[in-house]
This record gives structure tokens, C-alpha cells and sequence, in this order.
């Protein structure tokens, strides 16, 4: 396994860089002023990879981005094992498509910024390679960089090369998924922490000689756009039987029926203006302006909502978007309503065990126990915890996290069934009595695709 990178500058200073944990309060490298980790243990772990990145940003003067930091880190490998298969590799990072002759114009000038800046940032005195080589380090980073979240799978913070992950073709209704595991850091004494490890598991029964495929990017946009994306992002074509049949279109491009079934005029122009919404909901996201895109969303799910189907994906878009952010406001009660629209309609359209609908179906979940529905709350988490328990297995942090709330919020069904008036009664002093627990920050760095593409 080849070490990843924090990525994005924002979260930098907020992640450890050791082992992905999200917290306030983190000790920053006294060398490089940039590096930051949850304590000496995790400082001393990431030494190996760390040592010749700090001294390079030190005399650099200021980190590169995240491309150019896991070049250096790649090459600083090589350096230091040597080039060819290293222990548990199928495959060297040497023999991987880099694809550079694919590049668009605009594709060719950004690799050539990236390769001028890592040669001012590489120290003169490491192992120089040559600029063939380190463009073909440039592409591979390019096409098979592989998303890294946080140690609890909600955000994704980072950027990395996993060779052996790179011999698994796309599918788009694959037969396995491909989940970072960040291992367990909890244990004071560190020879009871757990190694950062990628896994590839099996959604259901794979039969002898089947071939091992996962999807590159989210399912939830019609074959057509699956494809061109596929194509510009990973420059293949792809003839999986869902793309080739065009499986789930009709899902995803529904519209009302019955005796009021909008024109085709009707349906194109809010399709387009769902469009011109999303543009302007990112806009006021990366802003912060959440009552912003609160307004947002209202007006466009009151345009979509006489004319889109219940499991349209410009429809299901505002209503994640809009629960989430509803969510983080405390909104709960109307959040949960958009909630429970969304879930219902990726249930019709995702693979049952595929791991956006099981993260969905966990935050649906949660939302619902905050707006006091303990039945619809802790039968969402129910589902949610048995669809992660195949995607993410039943060591993974996010799936005890969510084991934690099983108990609990069965516990609370119980009561709430036995003396539905008391337990609303205690659930209130309970929560008058501790800090509310605010819900994560909406991000616009969260990313659904299993690889990231730098854009």
C-alpha cells in the first residue's frame, strides 16, 4: 500500500495525518508547521513517510498540494525500498496506465505546472528521477487516486495510490466495494492499534470464477452520463449491462403520472432549473450561507415536486442536500420528512447493499431519533447498520458507532412502547440536561466516487 495524503487545505489543520481522525484540538509538527497529529503516538507513527516531507516544506517554505505532496511521498517510497513489486503488491506502481497520452490541451498544461513544481519542491540532494517518469507518477496519481475519508467514512479529507486496488475493473452494479478502513487508534498502548488498511469486500455470494468488479463513481446519474463521465474521467467505454440496457434510467428520469402528466416542455424546464439551483446551492454551501440554501431548496422542490417522480435524481438531490442541511440547523422536524422522501427513493434505485445508500440510510436515521420519531428512526438505523455491515464489516469505526445507536435507540423503542407520555417526558429531561449534539457541518468536499480525480 502506498501512504496517502491529507488533501484538501481547509482540513489540514483539522485532521490527523497519521490516522485521519477529525478534532479540534491537534499537536502541529514544531519542524514544518504543517503536518498535525492526535498526539505523540500518531507523531511518531507517521515519521517514516513524514521525515523527508518536513524537511522539504521547511526549506520550501509552504506545503504543495495534495498531487504533488503524494508524488513526493510515492518517489520518497521508491527511494528508500526501490522501485518493482514490494511485499504484498500484485502489481509495481511502475506497470500502472498513466494515460498521459489520452490528456486534453487543458489536461497537458496542468501536469506540466505539477511537474515544474515538484522539481522546485523535491530536495537536490534525494534521488532524482527523470520528468518521463515523474509525469508517469503524475498520471497514475491522475486516474487511480483513490478517496481517503476521515476515520468515520463521512468526509472525505484525502488522496492516495493503492496499487492492488488499481487491478479491479469498474463496474456499474459491481460485485464487491472498496472501503478505507482507518483502523483503531483508541487504545492508549499503541501495540493494540490496528493498521489503516484498504479492503475490498463482497456485497453477496460471488461464484468461482466470476470476476471481482467495483464502481468508480456514485450510480445515481443516468447510464448516458455514467458513461461520459467514465470516459473523460477514466478513458474507457463502458459496456456493463446497465449502461448497455440503460438499467434504472426510467427510475432516475421519472416524472408524475396519472391524469396530470406534465408536458415534455414542463419536465425540461424544470429539469433545467433544478440545474440552475444546484449551481447556486453549491455556490451558497462553500459560502456557509445555510439558510441560504435552505430557500434554495424549498423553491425548487416546489417547482419539481408537480412534475418529477418520487425517485427522479434531481429531485432526490435537493432532498439530500435539503435534509442534510436542515439537520445542521436543527430543523429536525422537517428535515426528517425530506429524509425519509430520499431514502425511499435510493432504495428503489441503489444496489440493497451498496454503502451510499447504507450512509444515507444512517443519517436518515439519526435525524429521525432528533425529531423525537424513535419507530421510523430506529428502524432506518436498523437498516442502515445491516447494509454497513456488509460494506464496511463490523470492525470498521462507523459500523460500532452505529451498533451503539442500535442498542440505544432500541432500548428507547422499548420504553416509548411500554409508556409512550413518560418516555417523551424523560427524553426531555435528558436532553435539557446535556449539550445538544449539533449534526456535522455540511461539506462540499464530500465525495461520492470511489476515485478522485483531481479538478
Amino acid at each position: 500500500m502506498l501512504q496517502g495524503t491529507p488533501a484538501w487545505p481547509c482540513l489540514t489543520h483539522l485532521i490527523c495525518h497519521t490516522c485521519f481522525k477529525r478534532q479540534e484540538k491537534l499537536h502541529r509538527c514544531g519542524q514544518c508547521k504543517f503536518a498535525h497529529y492526535c498526539d505523540r503516538t500518531c507523531q511518531r507513527g507517521a515519521w517514516l513517510n513524514h521525515k523527508n516531507e518536513c524537511s522539504a516544506i521547511k526549506r520550501h517554505g509552504k506545503a504543495p498540494n495534495e498531487n504533488i505532496r503524494l508524488a513526493a511521498r510515492i518517489m520518497w517510497r521508491i527511494e528508500r525500498e526501490g522501485g518493482g513489486l514490494t511485499e504484498g503488491s500484485l502489481v509495481s506502481i511502475d506497470d500502472l496506465q498513466n494515460h498521459v497520452e489520452n490528456f486534453g490541451e487543458e489536461e497537458k498544461k496542468e501536469l506540466r505546472a505539477d511537474v515544474e513544481s515538484f522539481i522546485e519542491f523535491w530536495p537536490p540532494q534525494s534521488q532524482q528521477f527523470g520528468m518521463q517518469y515523474i509525469s508517469h507518477i503524475f498520471g497514475v496519481i491522475n486516474c487511480n487516486g483513490f478517496t481517503l475519508s476521515d476515520q468515520r467514512g463521512l468526509q472525505a479529507v484525502g488522496v492516495g495510490v493503492f496499487p492492488n486496488l488499481c487491478l479491479v475493473n469498474h463496474h456499474c452494479w459491481p460485485n464487491c466495494t472498496v472501503i478505507f478502513n482507518n483502523g483503531n487508534h483508541e487504545a492508549v498502548r499503541s501495540m493494540f492499534h490496528t493498521q489503516m488498511r484498504i479492503e475490498l469486500r463482497a456485497l453477496g455470494k460471488i461464484s468461482p470464477g466470476e470476476e471481482l468488479t467495483v464502481s468508480y463513481i456514485d450510480f445515481l446519474n443516468v447510464s448516458e452520463d455514467r458513461r461520459k463521465q467514465l470516459k473523460k474521467q477514466y478513458y474507457f467505454d463502458c459496456t456493463c449491462e446497465h449502461c448497455q440496457k440503460k438499467i434504472k434510467d426510467d427510475l432516475m428520469l421519472a416524472v408524475k403520472e396519472g391524469e396530470h402528466k406534465p408536458s415534455q416542455d414542463m419536465v425540461k424546464e424544470v429539469i433545467q432549473f433544478s440545474k440552475d439551483t444546484l449551481e447556486k446551492i453549491n455556490k451558497a454551501r462553500s459560502e456557509g450561507v445555510y439558510h441560504e440554501v435552505v430557500k434554495l431548496c424549498r423553491e425548487c422542490l416546489k417547482k419539481q415536486e408537480p412534475v418529477l417522480g418520487d425517485t427522479n435524481i434531481y429531485l432526490l438531490r435537493i432532498l439530500s442536500i435539503v435534509s442534510e442541511v436542515l439537520s445542521y440547523l436543527q430543523m429536525f422536524e422537517e428535515a426528517a420528512d425530506h429524509a425519509k422522501r430520499m431514502v425511499d427513493g435510493y432504495t428503489k434505485i441503489y444496489h440493497p447493499n451498496n454503502a451510499q445508500l447504507g450512509m444515507a440510510m444512517m443519517r436518515a436515521g439519526v435525524t429521525h431519533w432528533h425529531a423525537g420519531l424513535i419507530e421510523a428512526g430506529h428502524g432506518m438505523i436498523c437498516k442502515a447498520y445491516a447494509i454497513l455491515l456488509v460494506t464496511h464489516g463490523p470492525t470498521h469505526p462507523i459500523t460500532k458507532d452505529l451498533e451503539v445507536m442500535r442498542v440505544q435507540t432500541e432500548m428507547e423503542l422499548r420504553m416509548f412502547q411500554q409508556n409512550e407520555f413518560m418516555y417523551y417526558k424523560m427524553r426531555e429531561a435528558a436532553l435539557q440536561n446535556q449539550k445538544i449534539q449539533v449534526m456535522p457541518e455540511p461539506s462540499a468536499e464530500a465525495s461520492q466516487d470511489l476515485f478522485v480525480k483531481k479538478q
